[in-house]
């Protein structure tokens, strides 16, 4: 990987945070940060061959930047729709805002905008530098990869449309989804996200990223089973759902699996 490429790259996802911390000021709400974290990852991505020169990108490298597009596309499509949709701020940005108080409108800029943009290119590495210059060395990997990526998208775009389906339903309010993808696991859509990454690191290892580039999917796990994911999520819903308890006794946290002895129904 290449001082240009970083750099490059570095600077894309700096701008591309700067752009939104902008637009966030003018609209007054924080949380629009999740609707553009997908397509960050397109920025990057695009940033990257540009710098390699667009007549060099082709075979498995196109794939892999298709990947990375239509994962992008889908992801900020749902959450821009799902925010719209709610007038409201994120319990989690309000969060942050009322704890940081007085000018959490200039703070915003640090502890949310930038520290996602340098998560959003530590996470994107491996796509970055397959696209950035990589020369395609493993079949295997890029079908194994593939073949996850697809898995990952699948639970992931099911599992949000089986949430919003739910959600859109009033005599669901206060109630806790517990059927398709939710039955097996309480995050399908994370879990999705787990495999899409692990699937867009094997495409991008196929396509000539170096091996150290497992250190962008082991990050992007660790947030999101222990840190911004099923933890802060949970933190206290249990309060706000009263049939949560009893889910987490029944179903597993991440990885999918047959509901635990004691499921009623």
């Amino acid at each position: 990987m290449t001082a240009e490429l970083i750099v490059a790259t570095a600077a894309a996802a700096a701008v591309w945070a700067l752009a939104i911390w902008l637009l966030s000021l003018a609209v007054g709400r924080y949380c629009i940060v999740d609707a553009f974290w997908g397509p960050g990852f397109a920025v990057t991505g695009l940033t990257a061959v540009v710098v390699r020169g667009w007549p060099d990108v082709r075979g498995v490298h196109q794939l892999l930047l298709g990947l990375v597009l239509i994962w992008a596309v889908r992801l900020g499509v749902h959450l821009g729709l799902r925010i719209l949709r709610d007038p409201h701020e994120d319990r989690r940005y309000a969060a942050i805002r009322d704890g940081h108080q007085p000018g959490f409108w200039w703070k915003s800029l640090f502890l949310v905008f930038l520290l996602q943009a340098v998560i959003l290119w530590f996470v994107g590495l491996p796509v970055v530098s397959a696209l950035g210059g990589g020369a395609a060395r493993s079949q295997g990997a890029v079908v194994g990869g593939l073949l996850l990526w697809l898995l990952g998208l699948f639970f992931e775009s099911v599992g949000d449309w089986q949430l919003a389906r739910f959600r859109s339903c009033p005599e669901n309010r206060g109630q806790v989804l517990q059927t398709g993808l939710w039955r097996l696991t309480r995050h399908p859509n994370y879990f999705g996200d787990f495999c899409v990454w692990w699937g867009l690191w094997l495409v991008a290892v196929g396509c000539g990223a170096p091996f150290w580039t497992v250190l962008s999917p082991l990050a992007m796990a660790f947030f999101l089973m222990r840190v911004s994911g099923v933890p802060m999520l949970e933190r206290d819903i249990s309060l706000r759902r009263p049939g949560y308890a009893e889910y987490v006794r029944r179903t597993n946290a991440f990885f999918p699996g047959p509901p635990r002895r004691g499921e009623s129904g």
